[in-house]
């Protein structure tokens, strides 16, 4: 049984004033490739944390340099073989071996401030669902010594911090106001979550084999998975150079690099604004289930309806209709479709016209799964003829045994049900 509260939606708010009974054991996965000196002053920048030594793991994973990096004792060293950037295999491998209760992620040349672990750690510890970010701040450290006090070095040697990221978190006020997007403001370099919600949702993919897209790609699995996402302003973590936008900008490579990382996250990440706009690609973000039809006929009408109001979604019918179907690659008779898992799924038990709801569908299908809206209910709620569910709300629901997020009903937007003779040619032609 899972350990700690949720709370509705992405309200991580209600938490503030909390704090665990006692610190939480904590394992902070860094990861390294020939970065002996940035390694070093993040190493001792750990050593100088507020949260309690006994209830800090350090592990250092690194990617095949060609030496191996030299850690103090007490620090854990994982090594697995060069075969070019991987980053994901190596938080995976490092969170194989934590053993505490809240993983912290850090990256080689990412120095935390004294209070950055316990601030990382609160939320994670209180809501096993939580997703941090710290805020990576961003100076040129090289020259300084490695045990100079980050929190007054960095601000000596400051460079440019994203103004994109600054915006959207002021903007959703500090991720408290997450949607479907929001994944692009969770970095690597400074995530945390607990050891059962990474587990759950499960590592990260090592198809990314190249720098970027490997954290959010993760973030957004954990985001359909039920996670609370939250920036913790006061979690200072200083990366030693610039951000990305500030790096190799003379490379002719740069922007082809940036083009693959986009093409590969476009088949994990299918949500409106990440995925092509005509393309379709192998995630599924909305899922149509049709539980019963009384005809071909019947289920040609539901289901062209349905896609009419819904064209990006995938729909799932009874075996016995596949034929019906088989020139559209939309439609399937198996089920579940592709992973990741949907963001929506849309459940319509027996056939019904659906033109006559498209607008509340296609909203329903724009709206749950953000703030504490979960399900919509097309119908009388004992028995909706169409129910729209967010994944983040059926995720939580499995955890807690109870629903976590708000239920909308529409009574009154009631699709009647489809007979055996719907009138096929009327309804195709228009007049019925």
């Amino acid at each position: 049984m899972v350990n700690g509260r949720s709370v509705p939606g992405n309200r991580w708010d209600l938490l503030d004033g909390l704090e665990p009974a006692k610190p939480p054991a904590v394992s902070v996965v860094v990861a390294h490739y020939q970065q002996q000196a940035e390694l070093d002053r993040t190493l001792a920048a750990l050593g100088r944390q507020t949260h309690p030594a006994g209830r800090t793991e350090l592990i250092v994973v690194d990617d095949g340099s060609p030496e191996p990096p030299r850690v103090p004792a007490g620090v854990r060293l994982l090594r697995q073989a060069d075969e070019g950037f991987r980053v994901a295999a190596a938080r995976n491998l490092g969170a194989s071996a934590a053993t505490g209760d809240v993983l912290c992620f850090l990256d080689a040349d990412t120095v935390p401030e004294p209070g950055y672990l316990a601030r990382m750690a609160r939320l994670p510890a209180l809501a096993p669902e939580a997703v941090v970010v710290g805020r990576r701040r961003h100076a040129d450290l090289a020259g300084l010594p490695v045990d100079a006090p980050v929190e007054q070095a960095g601000p000596a040697a400051e460079l440019p911090e994203p103004q994109w990221l600054r915006d959207a978190y002021r903007h959703s006020r500090d991720l408290l106001d997450a949607d479907d997007r929001s994944y692009r403001y969770l970095i690597g370099a400074a995530l945390a979550c607990s050891r059962w919600f990474f587990d759950r949702v499960g590592g990260f993919d090592e198809q990314f084999r190249a720098y970027g897209g490997e954290d959010w790609e993760w973030v957004y699995r954990a985001w359909l998975g039920g996670a609370v996402f939250a920036h913790v302003a006061d979690a200072v973590a200083w990366h030693d150079g610039p951000d990305w936008a500030g790096r190799d900008r003379d490379d002719p490579a740069r922007r082809a690099r940036k083009d693959a990382e986009t093409l590969l996250l476009t088949e994990h990440i299918p949500v409106a604004g990440s995925r092509g706009y005509g393309l379709r690609t192998a995630g599924v973000d909305v899922a149509i289930r049709l539980g019963a039809a009384p005809s071909s006929a019947a289920a040609y009408v539901c289901v062209d309806s349905l896609l009419a109001a819904l064209p990006e979604a995938t729909v799932c019918v009874p075996a016995e209709f596949a034929k019906v179907f088989a020139a559209d690659q939309r439609v399937t008779s198996g089920w579940p479709v592709p992973e990741p898992n949907p963001r929506v799924v849309v459940d319509v038990p027996v056939a019904v016209r659906a033109d006559r709801v498209s607008d509340l569908l296609r909203q329903a299908v724009s709206t749950v799964g953000v703030g504490t809206l979960g399900s919509v209910l097309l119908g009388p709620p004992e028995a909706p003829a169409i129910r729209i569910d967010s994944a983040r709300a059926r995720a939580r629901r499995a955890t807690w045994g109870q629903d976590q997020f708000e239920t909308r009903v529409h009574p009154d937007a009631d699709p009647d049900p489809l007979d055996a003779d719907p009138g096929l040619a009327g309804y195709l032609g228009g007049w019925a």
